[in-house]
């Protein structure tokens, strides 16, 4: 009989196999979150080691330690064992006896055994995908453009064509429904055959621009950077996954704004001020010039520890709502690694403000890595499909 009461030789019963496989799932179950774990501990390096144009370390290795079952390890028969009082007493602290004194002199080398950990080599490609899909985000709600770009797609079958395209499972089933009207006819004849036909498509090209944008003073530590390009790297991974044709724009500013390449956009430091209205200018400059909204879907990310010149108000206030009117979504991060609680900044008030009137817009608050997933998924639901309709990417 079993633990359940049920005759381990009966019909009903699961059987040695089926502990077999229960048990091997579990296990897999097991290391597949192991895994997991060590990957998440090893986003920040991913994120901080990637470049947005596809360069940089293809590969990364995680550790992960090897999962032994549970069971008893017996004495070794030359160490000594025993039970009894000893000289202990209630309320003595208990501690490990470092051979050879405790002292700062090193003592001889350990021989007990220990855990074993084997190294996984990922594509850093794949780390991004898996863990994208982990976060369960709806797609974004494009603009359609209005350049036209064909495409080939296949569209039924047809009893002659490239030998390529030959459909041999649709050639099969033709010949079944012949022979089944025809009992004594050909295994195969040259009437079964179809070939996939391909027609050629004209639909709306759907293509986007992203601008990633930071305020590079002296008040912004090399660490609000890193953490602005690991929140960055992550929109850009998003993004990709919705638009065929995207393309980055870097715009840092002080008191003025330039445009970068992404090498010295993360490189850049200025010594100066902090006017923002600079760098909403310098992004609506570019997109009249290079990005006309009826052709580009666009999106502006800017980065900031929330400072501002206070008589940068109403010009930054203005060139936001330009902004807001040209772009898809508008996002700001708040980068502070201070008190857990602080007054809301003039940025961040300025965005609050705008994003009353304009939805396109949000902000959020940067304080560590863990903070970047719920910025990551502000932005998509802000700018996602609707319930109920496809998407339109």
């Amino acid at each position: 009989m079993g633990a359940d009461g049920q005759d381990a030789g009966s019909p009903n019963s699961p059987g040695p196999w089926y502990d077999l496989f229960s048990r091997g799932s579990r296990d897999w179950l097991r290391h597949n979150e192991k895994v997991r774990a060590a990957v998440r501990e090893k986003l920040p390096e991913i994120a901080a080691g990637a470049d947005f144009s596809g360069g940089g370390a293809k590969t990364i290795q995680v550790p992960v330690r090897m999962l032994e079952h549970a069971h008893f390890r017996l004495r070794p028969p030359e160490q000594p064992g025993g039970a009894g009082q000893g000289k202990a007493k209630p309320g003595d602290v208990l501690g490990q006896h470092r051979p050879g004194g405790g002292g700062l002199k090193p003592g001889p080398g350990g021989d007990e055994s220990g855990g074993i950990e084997f190294v996984l080599e990922f594509k850093v490609e794949d780390l991004v995908d898996w863990m994208w899909e982990e976060l369960e985000l709806p797609n974004l709600k494009a603009r359609v453009g209005k350049i036209e770009q064909s495409d080939w797609v296949r569209e039924g079958w047809d009893k002659r064509g490239a030998q390529s395209r030959l459909d041999r499972r649709r050639s099969l089933k033709e010949a079944i429904k012949r022979r089944a009207v025809q009992p004594g006819g050909a295994a195969f004849a040259n009437d079964d055959l179809r070939f996939r036909q391909l027609a050629r498509r004209e639909q709306p090209a759907i293509q986007a621009v992203v601008f990633f944008v930071m305020d590079v003073s002296a008040s912004m530590s090399d660490e609000d950077r890193r953490l602005a390009k690991a929140f960055f790297f992550w929109v850009m991974q998003g993004l990709r996954r919705q638009y065929r044709h995207l393309e980055t724009v870097f715009v840092a500013h002080t008191d003025e704004a330039w445009q970068f390449d992404e090498e010295q956009f993360f490189q850049a430091s200025g010594s100066g001020g902090t006017v923002a209205s600079t760098a909403f200018a310098k992004v609506g400059e570019l997109t009249a010039e290079q990005y006309a909204p009826d052709r580009w879907n666009s999106y502006v990310f800017y980065a900031s520890d929330g400072d501002n010149v206070a008589s940068d108000r109403e010009p930054a206030r203005s060139a936001l709502v330009t902004l807001a009117r040209m772009a898809n979504y508008v996002g700001y991060t708040e980068i502070w690694r201070g008190a857990s609680v602080r007054e809301p900044s003039e940025i961040t008030r300025l965005f609050e403000e705008v994003g009353r009137e304009f939805l396109t817009t949000g902000a959020h608050a940067l304080r560590a890595q863990s903070d970047i997933w719920e910025a990551v998924r502000a932005f998509f639901r802000s700018g996602a499909v609707p319930a109920g309709a496809g998407a339109e990417s």
